[in-house]
């Protein structure tokens, strides 16, 4: 019988372990492939789980998947804790990923979900607007300044040759620390905004990651043949698009059991604006050739993104990977001989 299971060792990555094991390119591709087997069926996955409390603002996300290509199994546990920065000087979202070998249930690897998450999310807008803008797209509008946007970022440079970046924030301080980390990273400009129309009016492409309530980017400041990505909203009752957008374009979500009750067209379905009839398809069909995305250069394409667990699995594998070829992070013997 081979025992060289029981003598295996668990890896763990904390967020600076993470941080450059797989390039920008890379994390979209990833993406791609988990979108590619959710088209297909491939995969075994349940919306994400919330747990809220009235005691904590915030809530936890459980998100467990299974992805058949490459084969693997994982399980990210989030935290989010709306008071962590003034009260206690910590961050508000916690995330944890926990890597398992899909045939044994080993643990293989149990690692900080921060970075990574910055990473695959960022690769949704940069996958979406591959399959969906316009081939000639030279100008990327991102609605938020956070880590979210980073992400969104380096992974949209890698697969169109931009003219130039727009940022908005509320803060300017935010936005000239924005520009300072990034700017060193990309050949084009990255401009700054604190009026949304300004940014979004002429962009091609524009991805949202805010935690709006309420919409933000305005019907009459989208052209046709704008693509947009909608990432920020993850839980009932999010919105940044203003509705009357979404009832001119066509849209895609990553999983519409996922997206009805937490994603952009949440609410509204739920005020009756739209319908599913009125919804195009899930992303994964375009990208295994099941449905056309973009089918004119004046048609707008919303892509709506809740951030699904398969995104995870895809990904961890080759982080795995390459952190044991790089010999980072620390090894733990988890089960006894």
């Amino acid at each position: 019988m081979d025992t060289s299971w029981r003598n295996r060792k668990t890896l763990i990555l904390s967020r600076t372990d993470m941080m450059g094991l797989v390039t920008a390119a890379e994390y979209v591709g990833c993406v791609e492939q988990a979108y590619r087997m959710h088209g297909e069926g491939r995969y075994y996955m349940d919306p994400k789980g919330h747990i809220v409390l009235d005691k904590y603002p915030g809530e936890w996300e459980a998100m467990p998947s299974y992805i058949e290509e490459p084969e693997a199994a994982a399980c990210k546990w989030v935290s989010i804790r709306e008071n962590n920065r003034a009260k206690f000087d910590l961050p508000t979202v916690f995330s944890i990923l926990i890597y398992t070998h899909p045939e044994t249930g080993f643990p293989l690897a149990i690692v900080d979900g921060s970075y990574h998450t910055v990473m695959r999310t960022g690769a949704a807008a940069a996958v979406s607007a591959k399959w969906m803008a316009r081939k000639d797209s030279k100008v990327l509008a991102i609605i938020g300044a956070g880590n979210m946007a980073e992400g969104t970022l380096e992974t949209c440079a890698t697969v169109f040759g931009w003219q130039e970046a727009r940022i908005w924030s509320r803060s300017q301080s935010t936005l000239d620390e924005f520009v300072a980390d990034q700017q060193p990273k990309h050949p084009f400009p990255i401009k700054t905004f604190t009026g949304i129309q300004a940014c979004v009016e002429g962009a091609d492409v524009v991805v949202t990651v805010t935690p709006a309530r309420a919409p933000l980017v305005r019907n009459e400041w989208i052209a046709p043949g704008t693509h947009i990505a909608a990432l920020g909203a993850d839980k009932a009752g999010d919105q940044e698009l203003d509705p009357r957008i979404l009832q001119r374009a066509r849209i895609f979500t990553d999983d519409i059991r996922q997206c009805r009750h937490d994603g952009e067209i949440n609410v509204p379905l739920r005020d009756g604006l739209i319908t599913e009839a009125d919804l195009a398809g899930e992303i994964g069909e375009v990208v295994c050739g099941r449905k056309p995305g973009r089918t004119s250069d004046t048609e707008i394409t919303v892509f709506d993104s809740t951030g699904i667990a398969l995104q995870d699995s895809a990904t961890v594998p080759l982080e795995y990977a390459r952190a044991l070829a790089k010999g980072v992070g620390i090894e733990k013997k988890m089960i006894s001989t």
